[in-house]
């Protein structure tokens, strides 16, 4: 493969461009992506480059309409191609596939879609219905063109992470699924294509959501409801944030007791709008005194 990448916008081209890597055993890294890229998204074609040994790394740009919903930003969503093949070029992609919708939906909406189940109807479910169904069937039918060995999406869209784990396992999808850290500015605001949509005013006003993610974290020695209590007060001070929600769950989303013990994981999601844009955010957090920061067991003849 070329250090330049080579575009593709149809199945047969994407096919033919990685027959070779194909013939010749090597691992396919897959980066699915709504284009609008920036430095979080390069660092995914990084860590899909770590995990394919030589092999080729593909990305994807589409805009799927099959996940925004009635009154969301289908058509205000920024696209950029030419500005993203210079960020695709840079981080050493093989092969972008830019597919029309005819392309990816060739019958038009499809009749056959993927059911998310029970985990899309929270957080982010509760306020896009439908929206996890879109993504779950694009992403299925990407990874059914590129076949890849692994596929990398970032963790700050987490429950979407935790849903893609969970189809690859139901539906035999046959590729690694690998979920990168959240990128962030200097200041804690992580990284998105939709802060391209923020003023100045309301940039500075967007980083509260990352702080009170943090103010979060550092009161979880105490428990989960001082976490979500200093959380809240974080919150509170904070101007031009219309909030949707905030929770703590377990790793899989689940809810989680008022006491837990000491180490227990966790994490903490939020979604707000600042001005007219919508935001999401999380952070892993650990409940009680984790084990590495516990004091040492006694040995024989300590006093």
């Amino acid at each position: 493969m070329s250090a330049t990448p080579v575009l593709a916008s149809t199945r047969e081209e994407l096919s033919a461009l990685l027959a070779p890597a194909r013939t010749g055993g090597r691992r396919v890294g897959f980066v699915p992506t709504m284009g609008a890229l920036h430095e979080g998204h390069a660092s995914l074609f990084r860590v899909a480059r770590e995990h394919v040994a030589g092999g080729p790394v593909v990305v994807s740009i589409f805009v799927n309409p099959l996940q925004f919903g009635e009154g969301e930003d289908l058509d205000r969503y920024p696209r950029t191609l030419e500005e993203d093949l210079k960020i695709c070029e840079r981080e050493g992609v093989d092969v972008v596939f830019a597919p029309s919708v005819e392309e990816v939906y060739p019958g038009g909406t499809p009749q056959v879609t993927v059911d998310p189940g029970p985990l899309a109807t929270i957080l982010e479910g509760r306020t896009r219905p439908g929206h996890f169904r879109g993504v779950l069937t694009v992403v299925a039918k990407l990874v059914g063109l590129v076949r890849p060995d692994v596929a990398v999406f970032g963790q700050k869209d987490y429950q979407q992470l935790a849903l893609i784990r969970r189809m690859a396992l139901d539906l035999n999808l046959g590729c690694d699924v690998v979920g990168a850290e959240t990128q962030r500015e200097t200041d804690g605001l992580a990284l998105s294509s939709r802060n391209r949509y923020l003023d100045d005013e309301q940039r500075q006003q967007a980083v509260a959501l990352s702080h009170v993610l943090m103010a979060a974290q550092e009161a979880a020695v105490h428990g989960v409801d001082v976490a979500l209590d200093s959380a809240r007060a974080e919150l509170r001070e904070s101007l031009g944030v219309d909030l949707d929600y905030l929770e703590i769950t377990d790793p899989q989303l689940q809810p989680l007791p008022a006491v837990v013990p000491d180490g227990t994981e966790g994490r903490i999601l939020i979604a707000a709008r600042v001005g007219p844009t919508r935001l999401i955010d999380n952070l892993p957090i650990t409940f009680g005194t984790p084990p590495e920061a516990r004091p040492a067991a006694p040995t024989q003849g300590d006093t």
